[in-house]
């Protein structure tokens, strides 16, 4: 083939370095589409988390219990109100001393899943699964149906497209001595979390910090930013990252998603401590759709 004249003479290093930055563009086309596809199968585990029997859509209620005998069934007067075509007397929760104790009703069909490491005792009835769960000083019982109209009616979650620059390798500040953090949940209580440090990163030349408190061996974040009631989430987002390495914590705002309250109202959420408001629109993570009681 012939060379253009402009073409000729140029210099075989120069065409060697224009291979080079050609093979850098590759690689970082590689590079960026591995990451897409990470973040993509991390957004369809989120959604199949929520969807699955046991998810956060699946719950269609909490009941707060007295001390003595709570009634469980389908009967309007039943104290903890499971759906028609349930049991009409299914049993008593019996609270006492901040125990709870289930007394199913005779022939009530009714199965019971103890306790294991990783999950409470479930009572099964049917379909439904009732748990106890605790919060500061209430004791409730948390129903689960897997027939749940907001389960039935899922169609999704909204994101902003992934974007690299949102995976924040952020510096890790050990606290001398972890602090306890007041948290407070959407209900009004308060109970205290433990802090063991922060993490500080730069974007667009302002510093930024976040407090998360300990959820196991992983680094729990409640945040808010300027996205939120406009873009996101109103009582802003979670975010969960792993300890810190090398003095470092990878925040990747990506996986930034909106807490159980944004799909059923029968959750507790824990909301965003003053000090984890970030004066700055986090463009990446879930989005707020409207479908989901939003």
């Amino acid at each position: 083939m012939r060379v253009p004249a402009a073409f000729a003479a140029v210099p075989l290093l120069f065409i060697a370095a224009l291979s080079v930055v050609a093979a850098g563009f590759a690689e970082a086309g590689l590079i960026e589409a591995g990451f897409v596809e990470d973040e993509q199968r991390w957004r369809e585990e989120y959604d199949d988390s929520l969807k699955a029997p046991d998810g956060w859509l699946s719950v269609a209620g909490l009941f707060w219990l007295h001390e003595g005998s709570n009634s469980a069934g389908s009967d309007p007067h039943s104290e903890i109100r499971l759906p028609a075509g349930s049991p009409v007397h299914a049993g008593v929760f019996r609270l006492g001393h901040g125990a709870v104790t289930w007394l199913p009703a005779h022939g009530a069909g009714v199965k019971v899943e103890p306790d294991t490491s990783d999950r409470p005792t479930v009572i099964k009835i049917g379909d439904l699964s009732l748990t106890a769960i605790r919060r500061a000083d209430k004791t409730g019982i948390r129903l689960r149906d897997p027939n749940a109209p907001g389960r039935r009616a899922f169609r999704g979650t909204a994101w902003f497209p992934p974007d690299p620059s949102w995976r924040v390798k952020a510096k890790w500040v050990v606290l001398r001595k972890p602090k306890k953090v007041p948290i407070t949940n959407i209900l009004g209580m308060t109970e205290d979390e433990d802090c063991p440090g922060y993490a500080e990163w730069a974007r667009g030349g302002r510093m930024y910090r976040l407090e998360p408190v300990l959820e196991g061996n992983v680094l729990f974040f409640m945040f808010k930013d300027a996205t939120n009631a406009h873009t996101t989430y109103g009582a802003g987002r979670f975010l969960y990252a792993d300890g810190p390495e090398n003095g470092e914590v990878v925040l990747d705002f990506n996986q930034a998603h909106n807490p159980p309250c944004a799909f059923t109202a029968y959750a507790t959420c824990p909301l965003p401590p003053p000090q984890n408001r970030l004066a700055v629109a986090v463009n990446a993570g879930e989005k707020m759709d409207g479908h989901h009681g939003q």
